[in-house]
């Protein structure tokens, strides 16, 4: 979002989120809502009509009063601790570029996030939608070379982004010169611009390829390394998430599946079935791309809820008789 009023220290953090920290949009987005909520809770009417705010005068008793007005405003735990984590995170650019001596934000704390499991698909669920986009053009009866193509296409982004555990955005960032085909590789260029190397499963490798041969009859160039890999037929550009999302819905009612799913949903369910299938967590960490191991240790609760259920549900002699 483009931030109402020009405010030097705020315009400063954004280009900060943007080019080193590498942040994702969501995420400069929320920040910049969470930051114009703090200054209109501070500054009230008066705060768009200044060029510059006075971000060094807010003292540890300000930051509290503000805690206590989102408590009263009966905000959720987790909306809360975002608002803290970005005015930290601000604060502490304020210090770096010596605007303000000390964080206010600091040491202030709420409560404890939930812990709430992300949802996964079963291995049927996920064979189900991965096949939609097929099924649901050729049930279309509209066998044009535009359908075609969307057709392929979408079916390879779902297959790789199952087959390597990828964020959407990782998926629809890759360029030609990103695969390797012949040893089935994806390098990713993940969060933070850090690398890592992704598998193409036989599923997932037969797609892109059946793709790639739609594009070939489509006379869109396949071969500058620099290229896109999920691109539109129309215009030859990158596809966006948000088209892809669109889709996304499409093909979850067409499959009959809960309409809350996310492409997101494809990338734990990965993860999910990897530790169900009996493999260890660094290199289910490894193939995530995650820096802390702790963000891992969320999928094997993940297991053992799934393994407590089909117990419950497969044993004679889990559940006592009445």
């Amino acid at each position: 979002m483009a931030f109402p009023f020009r405010d030097e220290q705020i315009l400063g953090f954004l280009r900060y989120l943007t080019i080193e920290k590498q942040s994702s949009i969501h995420t400069i987005n929320n920040y910049s809502l969470d930051l114009l909520d703090f200054i209109i809770f501070t500054w009230d009417e008066d705060a768009p009509e200044s060029p510059d705010l006075s971000w060094h005068t807010i003292d540890t008793n300000c930051a509290k009063s503000y805690v206590l007005n989102l408590q009263e405003r009966k905000l959720a735990k987790n909306s809360l601790l975002r608002k803290l984590s970005a005015l930290r995170s601000f604060y502490r650019f304020l210090e770096r570029e010596e605007v303000c001596t000390a964080n206010p934000f600091q040491d202030i704390r709420g409560a404890k996030k939930d812990k709430t499991l992300p949802k996964v698909l079963n291995r049927e669920n996920v064979a189900t939608l991965l096949e939609a986009p097929n099924k649901y053009w050729n049930k279309k009866n509209k066998h044009t070379d535009t359908n075609n193509f969307t057709a392929s296409r979408d079916s390879a982004i779902l297959e790789v982004i199952y087959s390597g555990g990828l964020r959407i955005n990782e998926a629809l960032s890759l360029n030609l010169e990103d695969l390797n085909l012949e040893d089935s590789t994806m390098k990713i260029l993940g969060k933070g611009s850090k690398e890592r190397i992704s598998y193409l499963g036989q599923p997932a490798l037969k797609a892109i390829q059946d793709y790639f041969a739609e594009r070939s009859s489509a006379d869109i160039p396949c071969h500058a390394p620099k290229d896109a890999v999920f691109i539109n037929q129309r215009d030859h550009k990158r596809i966006t998430a948000r088209s892809v999302q669109r889709s996304f819905k499409t093909y979850l009612t067409f499959a009959g599946l809960p309409s809350d799913l996310t492409p997101h949903k494809l990338r734990h369910s990965f993860a999910t079935h990897l530790l169900d299938a009996g493999a260890d967590l660094r290199s289910v960490q490894e193939l995530l791309g995650h820096e802390n191991l702790s963000t891992t240790q969320i999928y094997p609760h993940i297991s053992a809820e799934r393994l407590m259920q089909a117990y419950s549900e497969a044993h004679p002699h889990a559940q006592l008789k009445e």
